[in-house]
């Protein structure tokens, strides 16, 4: 994803930039500005680039910050309305934000007002974290104010800017430890009505079931209390328990109803092909049936141990579906899976076993040699 970003990226976004501050102040540097910030651009990377142009914006504009920092929001667009559906909104604004991270943290009044301003464009998570390292105790009693701001996407940056893991960002160790004084926000965002901030609450309860899995699990139950069926609360748990699942976690299956064991049969099992090639797929399919004589609930997933770079094996879980199994009812189940190299996982020569996770407990179904081109 960042290189597809990076490569809308380019020079007109400094460009843009310095066009909307000459707009706003005439006596704006706009050349020397864009000399500075072009400089070195086409081989950075994308989070480096929007860094480069905060770098260059702090030695154009005035060196008083909130002088600098009242022309840089006099510049800005308009606010952005209702909350993006596949994305985080406009990343022009990135290097904004990442210079009031770099430059106002001595001025946390006029930061945290810039904050609420840029979080209503692109989105202030990054910028956010420097100030709950530097200024915790502040901030988090502003983040207590802003979960119920009108904006969703203020209400969304409590969520989302304090979450431990957050990605592209440093993590946040204190909380890490201690995932109190973040859970304390998301209770009061627990029954947002935008699918935009419950995503993020769902996301940064999962970050903290990482490290803190009981922390997790007593929050779920709890908002999982006189929570109705199909509300964003349940929603919001279903999503923020999805590691945890995937870890095997049967504590974590029992609040979404998997717990109990899987009294089914695996049958019809087919890994095809059995030696594919690196660079293409494989498909692996079965059928559950139900032994029983009631209904059962089977959430089922499938774990491949992918061969590493140095030899040894280790699993992914893929998610295959939930259902309600009749008695004697063949369920069928059907994964194709890429073995194309990816930026996130890189695929080596070797015998890999695949498993079925049923309600958290794992059942062999073979395995594939994946051979060289």
């Amino acid at each position: 994803m960042a290189d597809a970003l990076k490569d809308r990226y380019g020079p007109e976004v400094p460009r843009r930039i310095g066009a909307l501050l000459r707009a706003v102040q005439p006596r704006f540097p706009l050349h020397a500005f864009l000399g500075d910030a072009l400089d070195g651009y086409e081989a950075l990377e994308l989070m480096p680039r929007a860094r480069h142009i905060a770098q260059a914006l702090q030695r154009h504009l005035p060196q008083d910050y909130p002088e600098a920092l009242e022309l840089l929001l006099e510049s800005l667009g308009p606010r952005t309305g209702a909350a993006p559906e596949g994305g985080l909104g406009s990343f022009l604004y990135l290097p904004h934000t990442l210079f009031v991270a770099q430059f106002g943290l001595g001025h946390f009044e006029e930061s945290m007002r810039a904050q609420h301003e840029l979080t209503q464009r692109f989105t202030a998570e990054f910028s956010l974290r420097p100030f709950l390292v530097r200024h915790r105790d502040a901030t988090l009693a502003r983040l207590a104010l802003w979960a119920e701001d009108p904006s969703v996407h203020v209400r969304r940056l409590v969520s989302e800017g304090t979450r431990p893991r957050l990605p592209w960002a440093p993590r946040l160790p204190g909380f890490q430890r201690d995932p109190a004084p973040v859970l304390a926000l998301l209770e009061r965002l627990k029954d947002d009505p935008e699918r935009y901030v419950q995503r993020s609450v769902a996301n940064n309860l999962n970050d903290i079931g990482k490290d803190n899995p009981e922390a997790l699990r007593t929050t779920a139950r709890r908002w999982l209390r006189g929570a109705a069926a199909g509300t964003g609360r349940r929603w919001i748990v279903g999503h923020a328990l999805r590691s945890a699942i995937k870890r095997g976690d049967r504590a974590a299956m029992a609040l979404l109803g998997y717990g109990a064991h899987a009294a089914v049969q695996i049958r019809a099992i087919r890994i095809e092909p059995a030696r594919p090639r690196l660079g293409t797929a494989v498909t692996v399919s079965f059928e559950l049936v139900n032994d029983t004589r009631r209904t059962q609930a089977v959430l089922a997933d499938l774990r491949v141990h992918f061969v590493k770079a140095a030899g040894h094996a280790a699993p992914k879980v893929f998610k295959l579906k939930t259902m309600q199994l009749a008695p004697g009812v063949p369920a069928q189940v059907r994964k194709r899976i890429s073995l194309a190299n990816l930026s996130t996982r890189r695929h080596y020569p070797g015998s890999h076993v695949v498993e079925a996770q049923l309600n958290g407990e794992v059942r062999a179904l073979g395995s594939f040699t994946l051979v060289a081109r």
